[in-house]
């Protein structure tokens, strides 16, 4: 499950030279499946060590049915880190007029890329695991969502301290601290470990306001 953003229409991935297919419920269906395929093998093995071949010979088909979705494995593996890069950086955008007091969209905003970074597994590690894979317009465009985030982020976090919801230091320190809390969620993780994904999710996000500085009675 990924998070429900408020914003209109979320950010594309950035195209190569691929053909691309018109989206139809058919085309749609063939691409998860290519997807999912790919996924198992990627996180099993690693980039370097999946080929085109292995994702055709896991989905029993012909070679030019994959090339006919996909240009290359690189589209694929970016297609699929992609999906919570913008869930992730897109989970302070509320509605326009969202009059809540800042506190309360820092704790929710957060509590949102925390679910969506477990909601994504496998595919969220991806980044941190092998950031040399990606292309540069691709690098470019995570950059370009990383800033829309953060440039929402930081003038809440400051708001809140104003209103005395928070109490911290440095405002780019604390934020960056906060989220190395599922930044690094890909050293440990594991779906099936002692937790359910709700208890990750709510005993991380505790442990980020904790670091915010969150007064008790905004607690």
């Amino acid at each position: 499950m990924g998070i429900t953003s408020a914003t209109p229409h979320k950010p594309h991935l950035p195209q190569g030279t691929g053909r691309q297919r018109a989206a139809t419920q058919s085309t749609d269906a063939q691409r998860e499946r290519i997807l999912q395929a790919a996924t198992d093998l990627f996180a099993r093995q690693g980039y370097a060590n999946t080929t085109m071949a292995q994702i055709v010979r896991a989905l029993g088909v012909t070679k030019p049915f994959v090339y006919y979705y996909f240009r290359d494995k690189q589209e694929i593996f970016e297609t699929l880190s992609w999906r919570p890069t913008v869930d992730c950086f897109t989970s302070l955008d509320f509605a326009e007029g969202d009059a809540r007091p800042a506190v309360e969209k820092v704790k929710e905003g957060i509590e949102r890329l925390i679910r969506a970074t477990i909601a994504h597994h496998p595919c969220a590690f991806f980044a941190y695991r092998e950031p040399q894979v990606y292309r540069p317009e691709y690098v470019a465009a995570q950059k370009k969502l990383a800033h829309h985030f953060y440039d929402r982020l930081f003038p809440l976090l400051e708001e809140a301290r104003n209103d005395g919801a928070l109490e911290f230091g440095d405002t780019r320190i604390t934020a960056f601290a906060a989220l190395s809390l599922p930044g690094f969620l890909y050293s440990w993780y594991r779906s099936d470990g002692r937790l359910s994904p709700d208890a990750v999710a709510a005993e991380l996000s505790t442990l980020a306001w904790r670091v915010l500085g969150l007064r008790e009675r905004a607690a």
